[in-house]
C-alpha cells in the first residue's frame, strides 16, 4: 500500500521562517519503507504543493501536526477525505486532543508512533479489505496508541510505550521528501528523547515523556558522516533529495547536554574522527558550570546553542518551576562566550508576575549580556501542558484558534498586564534588540574579539531578523488592532 505524509507549515513568519528541517515524519517514513510500503513526504514549509496530485495514488494520508499547525493540518484532513481517501494523524497536539482530532480524522496515533505505525498499517489493510470471514477493523484494538471508530463510537487503546532503544530506529531518508528539496539547509539529528525538567509551560515531556534515552556514539557519528557524504557529494541533490550543500548539523534533542559525560565523550570523537562540521544544538545554561565539556564543544565546532532562559524575573521562573536563578544565566552566558560560542536566547514572557517593565528589561538583559540572537516569545497554553490546565480551569483561555499558539499572538487573559500591551510590547522588544542601529554596534564592538566572518553573518542573521519582525507587525497588525479596543 502507499502512503502519504504531510506535514503542514505554521501559518505567518516567524524567527526561524528561512530555516527548513522537517523532522519526525522523516523517521516515520522511513520506518515505513523498510516494512516494504511505498512512502512519499510533502513538508508545506518546503514550498506549497498541489494536495489533490500528491495524494492521488495514496492508499492512505498521514498529517503531523503541532498545536499551531493544528487548524491547518485539520483543513488537509477534510480536504483529503473530500477526495475519499483516509486519514491518519500524528504529533503531539492530536496526543493531547485526540477527540478533537477525531472529528477530522479516521484514525489518531498518539504519542511515539515508531513502533505502533507498522502494526497500523498493517492493521489498516485487514481493516480496508477484509480477509475471508473476518471482521472489519481486525487488529485496530491491538495497536497501542490508536483512536478508531467502532460501532459508530470513538475508542481509545492505552497510550503507546515511549521508544527505549532509538538505536532500533532506522537512518532517515531524505529521497522520500517531494518538493523543493533545495531549501533545506540544516542536517537534523536526534540524539535523545525524554526530559526530566518539569517546565509548566513545555508539552515536550506529555510527548516523550520524563526519562532520557540515548542514541549510541557510533549511531550519532553515523549520522554525522551521512551529513559529510552529502556535502561532498556533488550529486546530493540527485541522491539524497536534498541540496548538495548543507550549511551546518543542529542536535535537535531538547537538551543535548542532558549527559554531559556522553557529549564529552561524542566531542572528543568528533575531533579524533575529523567529523566536525558546524554545529548547534538546544542546551541547558548549567553547560556554563562545566569548561572542558564548554572546550571540547568550541573544539568539536559548535558554534551557536539555543538555551531557554525563559526570565529574568525570579518570580517568574519558580512559576515555570525553571530550576535556575538569574545569577546563573549570567555566569552561565560568560562562560559560554568565553568559549566563544554564541547564545540563540529563548525568553518566555506573559507570566502571572509579569509587567510591561518585565519585558524591556529581559530585552535588556539580552544585550548587555550579548545574547547573538532571541525570541521574546509569549506565554502559551499548550494542550497538555499544566499551563494549559491551569489557564482552562481558570477560566482564561481567550482564543481557540490553534494557529495563533505559535508563541507569537496573545491567546489568554494575563493577570498583570493587558492583552494588548503583552501582545504589542513583547513584539516591539524583539523589535528594538534586532534594530540595524544595535545590530552595527554590536559588529563594530565584536570586530576586537571575533573573527571578521562570524561577525558578518551574526549581522546578516539580525538584519534578516528584523526585516520578519516587520512583516509579522504588518501581517498581524488587525489582531493587535482588536486587543486593543477589547482591552
Amino acid at each position: 500500500m502507499k502512503i502519504v505524509l504531510i506535514e503542514p507549515a505554521p501559518d505567518g513568519v516567524h524567527v526561524f521562517t528561512d530555516i527548513c528541517m522537517p523532522r519526525g515524519v522523516l523517521v516515520l517514513g522511513s520506518i515505513l519503507k523498510l516494512a516494504n510500503y511505498e512512502v512519499e513526504i510533502y513538508c508545506e514549509a518546503l514550498g506549497a504543493f498541489d494536495l489533490k496530485e500528491a495524494v492521488k495514488s495514496a492508499d492512505i494520508v498521514g498529517i503531523s501536526v503541532i498545536t499551531p499547525t493544528a487548524k491547518k493540518g485539520y483543513e488537509v484532513a477534510r480536504a483529503c477525505k473530500g477526495l475519499g481517501k483516509k486519514v491518519v494523524m500524528g504529533g503531539p497536539h492530536v496526543t493531547a486532543l485526540p477527540d478533537e482530532a477525531m472529528q477530522y480524522a479516521d484514525f489518531v496515533l498518539c504519542g511515539e508512533a515508531d513502533k505502533s505505525i507498522v502494526p497500523f498499517m498493517q492493521a489498516f489493510e485487514k481493516g480496508v479489505e477484509p480477509l475471508e470471514g473476518a471482521e472489519p477493523l481486525q487488529g485496530f484494538e491491538n495497536v497501542p496508541g490508536l483512536s478508531f471508530r467502532k460501532d459508530g463510537k470513538i475508542v481509545h487503546n492505552g497510550r503507546t510505550a515511549f521508544v527505549m532503544d532509538l538505536d532500533s530506529l532506522p537512518y532517515i531518508d531524505f529521497s522520500l521528501i517531494k518538493g523543493n528539496t533545495k531549501r533545506i539547509s540544516v542536517t537534523p539529528i536526534m540524539t535523545s528523547r525524554g526530559c526530566p525538567y518539569n517546565c509548566t509551560f513545555c508539552s515536550v515531556t506529555g510527548m516523550f515523556g520524563h526519562k532520557y534515552r540515548f542514541t549510541c556514539m557510533e549511531r550519532t557519528l553515523n549520522f554525522i558522516r551521512n551529513h559529510r557524504a552529502l556535502v561532498a557529494s556533488p550529486q546530493g541533490t540527485e541522491k539524497g533529495g536534498i541540496k548538495d550543500k548543507l550549511d551546518w548539523v543542529f542536535f535537535y534533542d531538547d537538551n543535548f547536554t542532558a549527559d554531559k559525560k556522553r557529549v564529552k565523550a561524542l566531542c572528543r570523537e568528533m575531533v579524533a574522527t575529523g567529523l566536525t562540521p558546524n554545529w548547534a544544538g538546544q542546551f541547558h545554561i548549567d553547560i556554563g558550570k562545566d569548561p572542558e565539556l564548554l572546550a571540547l564543544m568550541k573544539q568539536s565546532n559548535c558554534f551557536i546553542g539555543c538555551i531557554g532562559l525563559e526570565s529574568i524575573n525570579p518570580k517568574t521562573l519558580e512559576l515555570y518551576n525553571k530550576k535556575q536563578t538569574v545569577e546563573e544565566m549570567e555566569r552561565g552566558i560568560q562562560e559560554i562566550h568565553r568559549n566563544g560560542i554564541r547564545i540563540h536566547g529563548m525568553f518566555v514572557l506573559g507570566s502571572d508576575e509579569d509587567t510591561i517593565d518585565t519585558i524591556y528589561a529581559t530585552m535588556k538583559f539580552a544585550r548587555k549580556n550579548r545574547i547573538a540572537s532571541v525570541q521574546f516569545l509569549i506565554l502559551t497554553p499548550l494542550p497538555g501542558t499544566k499551563t494549559y490546565n491551569d489557564l482552562e480551569k481558570e477560566g482564561r483561555i481567550t482564543n481557540r484558534d490553534w494557529s495563533l499558539y505559535d508563541a507569537h499572538h496573545v491567546v489568554f487573559e494575563p493577570k498583570m498586564i493587558s492583552r494588548y500591551d503583552l501582545q504589542y510590547h513583547t513584539i516591539r522588544a524583539m523589535r528594538m534588540f534586532y534594530s540595524p542601529t544595535h545590530t552595527i554596534v554590536d559588529f563594530i564592538a565584536s570586530l576586537f574579539s571575533k573573527p571578521l566572518k562570524d561577525n558578518i553573518q551574526v549581522a546578516a542573521w539580525r538584519l534578516r531578523a528584523y526585516r520578519i519582525i516587520r512583516s509579522f507587525v504588518k501581517q498581524n497588525k488587525e489582531f493587535t488592532e482588536a486587543l486593543k479596543h477589547r482591552a
